[in-house]
């Protein structure tokens, strides 16, 4: 047992040894100077596989690991990295399964070897902060004139829906099998389709973060989504919802949809008009004002044709 401990503790230093290295020849660092990996090099780890659950108000423990201040504030148990110790930082014990759960919790799969040595330098070295370290990370904003694109809504997507809609999320498997962690699975038609291009108000995931149908998502809203935070999602599916190099996604005609919401007037679902006619089955006499199920079907141009509208 104790030669496999004394391996083991050998192979991570070698590791570490390795990715110090690495850094210092990507950097132009002189064997000796921890400083050249700064938290601008681990954040875009902890903006892609950890602030998906800490960040805001609701985030596990008070730990935020949005921004070097946040990271070096710990959680409501202290601190969480150590200067110049890796192996006493809870941060580093976690990420590499040394204490439980092992993080990040949605994985498998977890962090990559490359990635936890960089954090580990990062400590090591004293948990410099580099340019720019002490503001969050906040989603890019398309330019004037620029199409939005899932590089635009990944983030929202990622910190504030992928914490329970991933693989291995925060209730186990996705809520009804529907993942937001990748662009594929976001507009995969699966048993349903629940972003329609072209049509924001036909897609069950605005009317979901916008409380139309209920129960109104983020999960652990409020807060919910911001206005803008919305309004970049919509205007990202009127696009196309394309993906991160601009390509559209499939056409939807024929992809089966069910939605939540408020009956108007004149067969609309919160201002979307629904193709009623004689084959669209009503069921416990819907009128205006109630909150209804329509299981439908989009038409070619985008429209949605009802084949069932059932109050609730």
């Amino acid at each position: 047992m104790t030669v496999h401990k004394r391996a083991v503790g050998a192979m991570l230093r070698l590791r570490r040894l390795a990715a110090y290295f690495l850094t210092g020849a990507l950097s132009g660092a002189v064997p000796g100077a921890y400083a050249a990996t700064a938290f601008d090099a681990v954040a875009p780890i902890f903006d892609q596989r950890c602030v998906m659950c800490h960040n805001g108000d609701a985030a596990p423990l008070g730990l935020r690991l949005d921004s070097l201040e946040n990271v070096l504030k710990g959680s409501q148990r202290g601190a969480v990295v150590k200067a110049g110790d890796p192996d006493a930082s809870e941060l580093v014990r976690r990420i590499r399964g040394q204490s439980q759960p092992r993080m990040p919790l949605t994985g498998p799969p977890y962090l990559s070897a490359d990635e936890i040595a960089l954090i580990e330098n990062w400590v090591a070295g004293g948990l410099t902060a580099g340019r720019g370290a002490a503001s969050p990370s906040q989603p890019a904003r398309p330019k004037a004139g620029e199409a939005v694109t899932y590089q635009h809504v990944a983030p929202i997507l990622l910190q504030r829906c992928a914490k329970c809609h991933a693989a291995n999320g925060l209730k186990g498997a996705p809520p009804e099998g529907y993942r937001l962690d990748t662009w594929e699975e976001t507009v995969a038609r699966a048993d349903r389709l629940r972003v329609v291009p072209g049509n924001p108000a036909a897609s069950e995931l605005v009317r979901r973060i916008r409380g139309q149908a209920l129960p109104r998502m983020p999960f652990d809203g409020p807060p919910y989504l911001a206005e803008e935070d919305i309004r970049l999602i919509e205007q990202w599916i009127r696009q196309g919802a394309r993906d991160a190099q601009g390509n559209p996604a499939p056409a939807p005609a024929g992809a089966s949809l069910r939605l939540h919401g408020t009956l108007n007037n004149t067969w609309e679902l919160d201002g979307l008009p629904l193709s009623v006619d004689a084959a669209t089955r009503i069921d416990k006499r819907p009128g205006p004002g109630d909150y209804v199920e329509v299981r439908g079907t989009v038409q070619r141009d985008g429209a949605v044709r009802a084949n069932r509208i059932r109050r609730r």
